[in-house]
């Protein structure tokens, strides 16, 4: 199997596919059968005139045969584009009145080759097209399309389709996982580069969440089902990807706009031609080399690109604003804990209030932080692990505050100082532990608090120097945690403003505020900043793995925690852009070159009919170019400098 971590790179480069999708198979596979039809007709007809000269009108039936056979598929084409509008369908339209023109004149061999050489020409540009989807197609392969179904003590094989939430299934060591789940039991090392681009595998074991594409390395595994093998995070990468292989953008509108004016004027330039010299050929010339190919590819080509360079490292792009409003981003805000920090929490220090010892405390904490995903209550969790504790707790949780349980009588809180000041507790104010802490309350009185310390991800620092290097004006940070805790960051860091005590509604205002001097990106986990991922210009979450919110929610996922790739993302964005500039201005200028040799005999129709497609394949490989944005330049700069 193809590693996935080359297999974007590998797909571009190479420029040729080892399998396209069914669909276009099916159609290269039609187009390719009519034309082998038609040079049969046609060389029967060649034939036929050489053999018996005076059998004219049988070798020229069989080349209208010939002609119909290539022909009626692209005129029927043409006819449906030009009754609905369909820029797209600029070549056939072409084509068409070229072959028309042909047969009119008598000129059967040109009405018969034009297009079957285009065909021919058409079936290597889509080969190279279908370079950039074969990361797509390559990633579906990643997902197996079997499982071994453990039940009864037995294990037997099944349709990965066909499992529900629960069941159990064995992985053994070179298997696929089909769906997402949980370790029941055993050990193995995870190929996790499917979803996260990481190179080194990830130990699992009891407990610990796998997910679909990712494979067992060695080991044995005993695995739960958690989704349904069509809502795995996989899938629904997948899912996303081919949507945003069918992005729009203002540059595509702009070209469309052109098309709707290009084939009247093509057609007045033909017309005139024919008027002026009286030399038919030289109008069916132009007609043929001003086929539009490489216009329909000046923004598909690039995005495609771009898409397989992200794929590689772990990088899910679904939303165009990737590249019009990330070109222009000038504001970085991002979430603190999860973020920039590593998210893990771990407890330095407990205060007891009300409790009577501190397993009292953590006993009611963890009766009701097992219903929560927040880092603090998994950091509880943890810390219980040695405890007996309730989990029949009815578990409400309000994002940005805190979580409740109740049960019968009994009525536990556990969340920030103000978020229990809200629900009526009086917070003691002398010997209040200061940091990120945790309250614990219980029938109206405090039993105590947790207080947590997280550290920041090694590569911050690097990161927003990096961003400051390619041109991010401003940095910010904004957190939910209280301001003793936040100022840690700014004594590590450089940012450019530090807003702390925050609710989820209050980050969304703050980034409202931003927007209006700002284009801003807004990297968040995913969870509790959904609001403001979704209102900024450019949401980025962070770790998102297994995380559907975080999918949903942001324009990018980055689904690896390697904050590297955000400068990386920027500038893929902007010569991503770059590039398809670049490809509007190939394809206009190829095109009234050809034009014009055509128009002044240089070129003739069968000739324009192997060279019009210069401009498609121009503008492919320029776009190729996409995988190797400017950055790569600069870190091979530093590691020869150091």
């Amino acid at each position: 199997m193809k590693k996935i971590d080359h297999m974007a790179e590998e797909s571009l480069k190479e420029r040729s596919a080892a399998y396209i999708s069914d669909r276009d198979k099916k159609k290269l596979s039609g187009a390719i059968a009519s034309a082998v039809a038609a040079l049969v007709f046609f060389a029967a007809g060649l034939l036929l005139s050489r053999i018996a000269p005076d059998q004219t009108q049988v070798a020229e039936l069989l080349y209208l045969i010939s002609v119909l056979i290539i022909g009626i598929p692209v005129l029927v084409t043409a006819v449906k584009g030009f009754l609905h509008r369909d820029v797209g369908s600029s070549m056939e339209i072409l084509v068409s009145v070229a072959m028309i023109v042909a047969v009119l004149d008598g000129q059967f061999v040109v009405a018969i080759l034009i297009p079957v050489i285009l065909t021919v020409v058409h079936f290597f540009e889509e080969k190279s097209i279908m370079g950039g989807r074969d990361a797509i197609e390559g990633l579906k392969k990643m997902q197996a399309r079997t499982a071994l179904l453990f039940s009864d003590g037995k294990e037997r094989e099944v349709d990965a389709a066909s499992l529900k939430e629960g069941d159990v299934i064995l992985v053994k060591s070179g298997m696929s996982l089909p769906i997402d789940g949980t370790v029941l039991q055993g050990e193995a090392n995870m190929d996790q580069k499917s979803l996260t681009g990481e190179s080194l595998p990830k130990s699992v074991g009891k407990g610990d969440k796998v997910y679909a594409g990712t494979t067992s390395i060695d080991g044995l595994l005993t695995v739960r089902v958690d989704k349904a093998y069509v809502d795995t995070s996989f899938s629904r990468i997948v899912r996303l990807l081919e949507n945003a292989e069918n992005m729009t953008l203002p540059e595509t509108l702009l070209v469309d706009r052109f098309m709707k004016y290009y084939i009247p004027f093509v057609l007045a330039v033909a017309a005139l031609i024919w008027f002026f010299t009286k030399d038919i050929s030289r109008a069916v010339a132009v007609l043929v080399v001003s086929c539009p190919c490489g216009y329909m590819l000046v923004s598909s080509a690039p995005v495609i690109s771009a898409l397989a360079a992200a794929s590689k490292r772990g990088v899910l792009i679904k939303n165009p604003a990737f590249i019009e409003n990330l070109t222009e981003a000038d504001s970085f805000i991002f979430d603190k804990t999860g973020t920039i920090t590593n998210g893990t929490l771990e407890a330095v220090e407990t205060k007891l209030f009300a409790a009577g010892s501190e397993e009292e405390m953590l006993r009611s904490a963890a009766s009701i932080a097992h219903g929560s995903l927040h880092p603090a209550s998994k950091a509880i969790v943890r810390l219980c692990k040695d405890i007996d504790y309730d989990t029949d707790y009815t578990i409400t949780e309000t994002v940005g505050n805190g979580v409740a349980g109740v049960k019968g009588d009994d009525t536990v809180i556990l969340g920030s100082r103000r978020y229990l000041i809200k629900s009526g507790y009086a917070l003691p104010c002398e010997d209040a532990p200061t940091g990120s802490t945790t309250w614990v309350a219980k029938n109206k009185q405090v039993l105590g608090c947790v207080v947590f310390s997280d550290i920041l991800r090694d590569d911050v620092a690097d990161t927003f120097a990096s961003l400051r290097k390619i041109g991010i004006k401003r940095i910010s940070v904004m957190t939910g945690d209280n301001r003793a805790e936040a100022q840690k960051i700014s004594e590590a860091v450089t940012v450019d403003a530090l807003h702390c005590e925050l609710l989820p509604e209050q980050k969304l205002e703050l980034l409202k505020k931003e927007k209006e001097s700002h284009t801003v990106a807004m990297v968040g986990d995913g969870i509790n900043d959904s609001l403001a991922l979704n209102e900024a210009d450019v949401g980025i979450a962070m770790g998102a793995m297994g995380s559907n919110t975080a999918i949903e929610s942001a324009d990018i996922s980055l689904m690896n925690n390697t904050l590297m790739n955000l400068p990386f993302i920027v500038l893929l964005a902007r010569k991503t852009k770059e590039i398809i500039n670049q490809n509007i201005i190939i394809a206009f200028m190829t095109s009234f070159l050809m034009i014009f040799l055509a128009a002044i005999g240089v070129i003739s129709p069968i000739l324009g009919a192997f060279l019009h497609n210069a401009g498609a394949f121009i503008v492919l490989f320029n776009s190729a170019r996409v995988t190797k944005p400017a950055h790569h330049k600069e870190e091979s700069k530093e590691k020869e400098a150091n």
